[in-house]
């Protein structure tokens, strides 16, 4: 009788065994997941292990090339050599806007990128954002053609080991208040009251990215989703009709603080944030040259209240998980997209004005923000092995530090003192 007894007790075992092993149980636990704990601080998961995003937006364009170049298929390999860059100052994370058209060519990079330095890969889709005529959102025809897009990409990259997350647009919400590519519908323009146009855009835009998620995780159970939004303007909508959504991807450029953003954020809607694009250009415009310490005093700041806010801080709203800085390497096209010619000069010209980088905000017209130098890799027309010669600057090694170490104190940079 007695072995009887053990007989069963290991079939039992066994049984049990198998039945959390097929996930008969409830689905096992995804790859990379977001764990929410006890005091309502969020952390991203990959592997089993806390993962904070110590990214850059990635995107390497060389000198006298546009945004139109296919870096993906490049012989020369680009991602090789930056890939060993940001391994080197602790970067573990890139974010790709939209792959390329070319799936073997874009599973190469991801897998490269991961299996030689340890890099994972988040993946986006501008959802026809930048498209012409402008996106509408409400009509169903583009709504299926850019929900067969996004499938389509999440199948063919989500048994990568290398892809972290997925995020669904970028800054499309501004087209709900008209501030860039704007849209409408019959129903929209019926309304008289501008801020009810507006609330209703909204109302239909989100309700389609929520839509997407939802597909997106039956699709792939494994990655989270996130919501790429322009600052927090219209979140407290989003709050209402994106329950799918697993975090918000924020692109925020409010200089040397975020000021309230996890605070208002988790007020408005609880959910994890990641810093998706943030960041300074090093370009003094007031003084007309370059200025690297002040590039580096703001990211090093950025990156100080984005480890405040990581969970288990006290000191913060525990709702971040991390960030990727705009951007790894300087554009050269991109103050005056019209001009070939002038893909070949690093333009020292501000194309926007931004009075929270107060450091060069007396520039004439108060235009400082110098989109061709946000890099925090220069690029060099030297060329080595085909590529333009990266060049680091001040800031590379600034948050390659403060990585190493951030619960030092913030220390005075050369030039950084007096301002």
């Amino acid at each position: 009788m007695k072995k009887i007894y053990i007989v069963v007790i290991f079939l039992l075992a066994l049984v049990v065994t198998l039945i959390f092993a097929t996930g008969m149980m409830g689905r096992p636990k995804p790859g990379v997941y977001i764990k929410k704990l006890k005091d309502s601080h969020y952390q991203l998961i990959a592997n089993r292990k806390p993962y904070i995003v110590k990214g850059a937006c990635y995107n390497p364009i060389p000198i006298g090339e546009n945004h139109e170049y296919d870096w993906w298929s490049d012989p020369h390999t680009p991602w090789l050599r930056d890939g060993k860059l940001m391994q080197e100052m602790g970067v573990n994370t890139i974010r790709v806007y939209q792959p390329h058209e070319n799936i073997e060519e874009v599973r190469r990079v991801i897998h490269d990128l991961y299996a030689l330095y340890g890099i994972r890969t988040i993946l986006g889709h501008w959802l026809g954002f930048w498209e012409y005529p402008c996106p509408f959102y409400s009509d169903k025809a583009f709504q299926d053609r850019i929900k067969k897009e996004v499938l389509e990409m999440v199948a063919a990259y989500k048994d990568e080991p290398g892809i972290l997350l997925w995020i669904l647009g970028n800054e499309n919400n501004y087209s709900c208040w008209g501030r860039v590519n704007p849209w409408s519908d019959e129903e929209i323009d019926k309304e008289a009251d501008p801020q009810k146009k507006n609330l209703l855009r909204a109302k239909i835009y989100y309700t389609f990215v929520n839509d997407l998620a939802r597909e997106i995780h039956g699709v792939d159970p494994d990655h989270p989703v996130a919501l790429g939004n322009g600052e927090l303007v219209g979140l407290d909508i989003a709050s209402k009709v994106c329950p799918d959504i697993d975090l918000v991807a924020c692109i925020i450029y409010r200089g040397k603080t975020f000021g309230n953003l996890f605070q208002s954020l988790k007020a408005t809607f609880d959910r994890p944030i990641l810093l998706s694009e943030f960041g300074a250009d090093s370009y003094d415009a007031y003084k007309n040259l370059e200025d690297q310490n002040m590039q580096a005093f703001f990211l090093e700041s950025q990156w100080r209240q984005i480890y405040e806010n990581l969970a288990k801080n006290k000191k913060g709203a525990g709702n971040c998980l991390g960030g990727t800085i705009f951007e790894w390497t300087d554009e050269w096209w991109k103050h005056n997209e019209s001009d070939p010619k002038g893909y070949k000069i690093h333009n020292p010209e501000a194309g926007w004005s931004s009075g929270s980088y107060y450091f060069d905000i007396k520039a004439p017209g108060n235009m400082n923000m110098n989109e061709e130098h946000f890099g925090i890799v220069a690029l060099s027309e030297e060329l080595e092995s085909g590529l333009n010669k990266r060049i680091p600057k001040k800031s590379y090694y600034v948050i390659r530090e403060f990585w190493k170490n951030p619960n030092l104190n913030p220390k005075n940079k050369k030039g950084a003192k007096s301002r």
